[in-house]
């Protein structure tokens, strides 16, 4: 199946897997004349990028982009942007002896019943190393945004104390909260491409995420009416709403206001410590997986919810205008 893509207008799809040769993308649709910021790109891939710190995973990877079509002396030509980025730090090694070993929440066990065969050199396919492609994609689309004064930003916060988990050889869960400002109002179709809709399952194509919710999310549900309403005024001219409950979003459309929203990722199954499972025969085995991984994944998600974010806004802003 294709299914390896995002995006109907600004489209990117992505190739490669954790400890291949090589991993990256090709992006379809973006606009050409724009004179790329490649220190941008540069800086979005360096808070991706491994090797920071005790807590994060001590891969060392370069992760320098190299671009092989669509950009012409720094611009754009309208033509589709392949790049790539070579993995200069893989060690597939390192999985040799998980070849039969299905990891506690990981994705072994559910490629090898969908395809009959699976890449255990990191996780191949379903590791975090796959969403580098989506990080140059989002800094080629907050480049765009930025042409009409949109911008997204991120914050996020841990489960607990991340020197006492990696000591313990444990992992830790956290949220990221997104902020998309300036946005027009009336991007997103109103049954089932909503804006909201589309910016959730972007961000469930990231691993580990579990959950996502706008506005007041799962707090609304408990509230009254009269409490989670957005009053309408008037001010300078412009239609505002009092408060944004709604998180910039109603009928799936956004409103103008600033649109907020939390991403949910759960502790990183990589555990340095004692765990039951079963091999591909059945049997139970017991593991303590070593290599190099993060005790959280949130610090270095939030460029990417970021670049999700981005692509998702593009996408709508770029249906809006073919409309017109």
């Amino acid at each position: 199946m294709n299914a390896n893509s995002i995006g109907k207008l600004f489209t990117l799809t992505t190739f490669g897997e954790s400890h291949g040769k090589a991993i990256g993308g090709v992006i379809d649709g973006c606009p050409s004349k724009l004179h790329i910021n490649m220190d941008a790109i540069e800086a979005e891939l360096l808070r991706r990028a491994t090797g920071q710190g005790n807590n994060a995973s001590q891969r060392k990877e370069s992760d320098k982009v190299q671009f092989l079509s669509g950009i012409h002396e720094g611009v754009t030509l309208g033509t589709p942007i392949a790049f790539m980025v070579c993995n200069e730090d893989a060690r597939p090694q390192d999985y040799d002896a998980l070849k039969d070993i299905y990891r506690p929440s990981h994705a072994d066990y559910t490629y090898q019943a969908k395809y009959g065969i699976r890449d255990r050199r990191g996780g191949g396919r379903a590791s975090a190393r796959t969403t580098l492609p989506i990080v140059v994609a989002g800094a080629i689309a907050k480049q765009l945004l930025a042409q009409h004064g949109i911008e997204v930003h991120s914050s996020y916060s841990i489960s607990g104390d991340l020197e006492e988990a990696r000591k313990a050889g444990d992992t830790l869960g956290g949220c990221v909260y997104g902020s998309i400002t300036n946005v027009p109002v009336g991007l997103g179709e109103p049954m089932f491409d909503k804006f909201q809709a589309d910016l959730a399952k972007a961000m469930f194509c990231i691993p580990a995420v579990k959950g996502f919710e706008y506005g007041d999310g799962f707090a609304a549900a408990g509230m009254k009416g009269s409490e989670s309403n957005d009053e309408f005024v008037c001010r300078q001219g412009r239609i505002h709403t009092l408060t944004n409950h709604s998180g910039g979003i109603q009928g799936g459309i956004t409103n103008g206001e600033e649109v907020r929203f939390r991403v949910a990722f759960k502790p990183i199954p990589s555990l340095c410590m004692e765990q039951q499972t079963v091999n591909s025969k059945g049997e139970p085995v017991s593991i303590c997986i070593e290599g190099r991984h993060d005790v959280c994944a949130v610090p270095r998600a939030a460029v990417i919810v970021e670049a999700l974010a981005a692509m998702t806004t593009l996408e709508h802003l770029l249906r809006c205008q073919a409309y017109r």
